[in-house]
């Protein structure tokens, strides 16, 4: 099956090129969860964000808002030991700051949701030079996550963040999933 060009043959991405990757979520939990690992993926590839996603939701209380605002430092330094995720002290902290932040949102979903009019945009790319990596709804998210307190919410981790969550749906026309979505 033809997919996008960044998808390689590890299981795991397939499975998630496949499965997940420009899917339209407004699940929170989801959505929160996947802000959070597209800030800890921040100059690494996504594959390694990807192998690590077990053991995130295991230390990251499964991604729960509440309890992750609630990490102490000494939570946040035991995590800081665990070879199964990202030791990235910043990205650790953000993870907490992020969450508090996440529940001053009035309704995350819609916020996320607003800067594509709430409707997902389709693409029309055909490969490896069209894909943007910044837009400027990207960076209108960007702008409004840090305005109410997020940090590792760049515009490229908007737009990324974006794309994973079927805001935008940029799988490549000549990717099977293009169709498959398009419809």
């Amino acid at each position: 099956m033809p997919r996008c060009f960044w998808c390689n043959d590890d299981p795991l991405y397939i499975d998630y090129h496949d499965t997940e990757w420009g899917v339209p979520q407004r699940d929170p939990q989801w959505l929160f969860e996947m802000l959070l690992l597209e800030g800890f993926q921040a100059g690494l590839s996504w594959i390694t964000v990807l192998r690590k996603r077990e053991r995130y939701r295991q230390v990251m209380f499964g991604f729960d808002a509440a309890r992750l605002a609630r990490m102490s430092d000494e939570e946040i330094e035991e995590r800081m030991q665990d070879p199964g995720i990202i030791r990235n002290l910043a990205k650790l902290r953000a993870a907490r700051q992020n969450a508090q932040a996440w529940l001053r949102l009035e309704d995350p979903v819609a916020l996320l949701w607003s800067f594509v009019g709430g409707t997902p945009r389709i693409n029309h790319f055909s490969g490896r030079g069209e894909v943007p990596a910044v837009t400027p709804e990207a960076e209108a998210m960007s702008k409004a996550l840090k305005k109410a307190g997020f940090t590792f919410v760049g515009p490229t981790i908007c737009y990324a963040f974006m794309q994973a969550a079927g805001m935008v749906m940029d799988h490549t026309t000549d990717c099977d999933r293009y169709q498959a979505l398009k419809g």
